[in-house]
C-alpha cells in the first residue's frame, strides 16, 4: 500500500481510533505500546514515529520524556494535538524523509510504519540517522501467530475484523478488510530475519526481539552505533 492510499484509509479513524483499536486487538495493543515505551531508556529527547492520535506519546510523557511527535497524516496529529495541547511538538512528515538533522534524538520508537512505505530498509536507515549514537531504537508490528494459534488469528482477520468493520463504520469496514491481508503479506516478503538485516544495514547493533499475545505483537529494539 503506498503512502497515499495509507492516508486515506486511516483518515476517518481518528476520533474513534484509540478506544476502538484496543477493542478490535482485545486490550493487547495498548499492552503493547506500554511493552514498547518500557524498552526506551529514561531521559532524553525522544522521537515518536507514526505518532498516529499520541497513544505512545502519552506513555512516553508518563515515563518521563520529553517528547516530539511526526506522523504523515494531518487528520490524526489533529487529535494529537487536542490531546497534548502544547506539551509535545507535533509534525506532519514521513518515516521515509524526516525533517530533522542527523543525530537529533536520545532515543526514538516507531510504532507499524514499515508495512506502508515503498522501502522498509530505507526507512529504517533513516530512522538510524536522526538518533545519537548509542540510542535506542525499538518498533512495534503486527505479527503472525504461529502453530495452534495461526488458524483463530486467521478467522479473526478473515471474518472478524470485517464484521465488526462493518458495524463501527467510520472507515473501520475498510481497514477490517485490509489488516489481514497487509500483516500476512508483510510477514510473507519480509520474514523476521529479513527484517533483522535491516536493522543491521541500518548501523543497529544489540537487536533483541520479543513475541508478545501469542505472536499477534512483534516488538524489535537494538542500540544506534
Amino acid at each position: 500500500m503506498s503512502r497515499v492510499d495509507a492516508q486515506e484509509l486511516f483518515a476517518p479513524l481518528g476520533p474513534t481510533y484509540d478506544r476502538t483499536g484496543a477493542v478490535l486487538s482485545f486490550g493487547q495493543d495498548p499492552r503493547w505500546r506500554r511493552f514498547l515505551v518500557s524498552r526506551i531508556p529514561a531521559g532524553g529527547h525522544v522521537l515518536d514515529v507514526a505518532t498516529g492520535t499520541g497513544l505512545v506519546a502519552a506513555e512516553l510523557r508518563r515515563a518521563g520524556h520529553d517528547v516530539t511527535g511526526v506522523d504523515q497524516s494531518a487528520e490524526m496529529l489533529a487529535i494529537a494535538r487536542r490531546r497534548f495541547g502544547d506539551a509535545v511538538e507535533l509534525v506532519e512528515a514521513s518515516a521515509d524523509a524526516l525533517p530533522f538533522p542527523d543525530a537529533s534524538f536520545d532515543n526514538l520508537p516507531f510504532t507499524y510504519p514499515l508495512r506502508y512505505v515503498p522501502d522498509p530498509a530505507a526507512t529504517l536507515a533513516e530512522l538510524a540517522r536522526v538518533v545519537r549514537p548509542g540510542g535506542v531504537i525499538a518498533s512495534l508490528e503486527f505479527g503472525l501467530p504461529e502453530g495452534v494459534w495461526r488458524p483463530p488469528w486467521e478467522l479473526y482477520v478473515r471474518v472478524g475484523l470485517p464484521v465488526a468493520g462493518r458495524i463501527l463504520g467510520r472507515g473501520w469496514h475498510e481497514v477490517g478488510n485490509f489488516l489481514g491481508g497487509s500483516v500476512r503479506a508483510f510477514w510473507e516478503e519480509s520474514p523476521l530475519e529479513r527484517q533483522l538485516g535491516w536493522w543491521r544495514d541500518a548501523e543497529v547493533g544489540d537487536v533483541q526481539v520479543r513475541r508478545l499475545s501469542l505472536g499477534g505483537g512483534v516488538v524489535i529494539w537494538g542500540r544506534r552505533g
